[in-house]
């Protein structure tokens, strides 16, 4: 047991670089700069024009503490929000994908939010002895790690930003490479995550990454409400992180 828990610490150092790329949180001035100038024919054209939300507006309907009582919600430090702009793909068409992952909106948007959701590891019992003691640790610092990012659009702005990150998934599904503040992180495979039925509409997928030779599985899920996208994007350092199901379910349902 003691090697599997030496091996698991290894991994989770290996990949600490990785969190850099989905921790950051929205800041007070949304991204004028699109990522990807979706077509007429990659929007969604059924999707009626809305009035975007102002970056206060969203950040009142942003999860709380209080929604998520089985996480811990915090904020990222200025420094992460300020490395996860930086985020960039080695492939244009893959951009979207990465900048989703890391917080910043697709497209221009004209309000943004964003926070933090960690999942509670299980506390270990008062006579549990340094081994479990030591495993409860490792299984607390493997926790996955949901950022949530509110971003608000003009027009169809949130359908159109929506049907590019559609079209990356399936452009990208080979994989690319991301990268921030000279660190960097090859992606392997892109394909559909488990089905999320949320918001106007919605896409989730599995993204595998190479983190110093060991495979690494993060999960993004994209919603639709209205004007405003909900992106979720989650990561464990054990490896292998959960799609955030009820982090999603009560984001959504405080989006109206």
């Amino acid at each position: 047991m003691r090697n599997a828990l030496v091996r698991r610490t290894v991994l989770a150092a290996s990949a600490v670089s990785l969190t850099l790329l989905v921790t950051a949180c929205g800041g007070e001035k949304a991204d004028t700069k699109a990522d990807a100038k979706p077509s007429e024919a990659a929007a969604t054209s059924a999707a009626p024009a809305t009035k975007a939300k102002t970056t206060a507006e969203l950040a009142g309907v942003l999860v709380v503490q209080a929604d998520l009582p089985n996480h811990l919600v915090k904020p990222a430090t200025p420094a992460e929000i300020a490395a996860a702009a930086g985020a960039k793909s080695d492939k244009p068409q893959c951009q979207p994908l990465v900048s989703a992952q890391s917080m910043n909106p697709v497209g221009t948007a004209a309000g943004t939010a964003g926070t933090k959701a960690v999942a509670k590891g299980k506390e270990p019992a008062a006579d549990a002895s340094a081994e479990e003691k030591l495993k409860a640790g490792l299984d607390a610092l493997g926790s996955t790690v949901t950022s949530v990012s509110l971003h608000s659009y003009e027009g169809k702005g949130a359908a159109e930003a929506f049907a590019t990150l559609k079209t990356a998934g399936t452009a990208c599904a080979g994989g690319y490479t991301g990268g921030q503040g000279g660190d960097s992180l090859k992606i392997t495979k892109v394909a559909p995550g488990a089905a999320v039925t949320a918001g106007d509409e919605a896409l989730a997928y599995t993204v595998t990454g190479d983190a110093d030779g060991e495979p690494m599985t993060m999960e993004l899920v994209v919603v639709r409400k209205g004007s405003t996208l909900a992106t979720f994007s989650a990561v464990s350092l054990a490896g292998a992180a959960e799609q955030p199901k009820d982090v999603v379910d009560v984001q959504v349902k405080k989006l109206g």
